[in-house]
């Protein structure tokens, strides 16, 4: 999901991103400790590439992540978060716990986007 708000000198221009992805069972436990603990570093590399009101949710063995982005260049921010190192190291722990389970979409990428159906704002 992908929706940009807002106007020059109304409000600040919002996308809202959706992904989903499996969490595998046997390391659910692994993946929820890990968040407890986000690296420090991770989430600066987060906000310092215009990502704001990022979540990410459970339900039984499915992961549901939300974010902000207030940039103005989203591609070339997501390509400066993976070429951190920091975050890089980060997804090596990560991306073991996870498992694709929606329709590819995104090629190679575990974490596939959703559809935004309806918004509140």
């Amino acid at each position: 999901m992908s929706e940009r708000t807002g106007e020059h000198g109304a409000q600040p221009r919002v996308e809202r991103h959706a992904f989903v992805v499996g969490v595998r069972p046997e390391r659910r436990e692994e993946y929820l400790e890990l968040h407890r603990n986000v690296w420090p570093q991770v989430e600066q590399t987060l906000r310092d590439a215009n990502v704001t009101n990022y979540s990410i949710f459970i339900f039984g063995d499915t992961l549901f992540a939300y974010y902000e982005y207030v940039g103005d260049d989203h591609a070339a921010d997501m390509a400066r978060i993976a070429e951190d190192p920091v975050s890089r190291e980060w997804w090596t722990h990560t991306d073991p716990c996870q498992v694709r389970i929606a329709e590819e979409r995104d090629p190679g990428a575990l974490w596939q986007p959703i559809d935004e159906v309806w918004h509140l704002s």
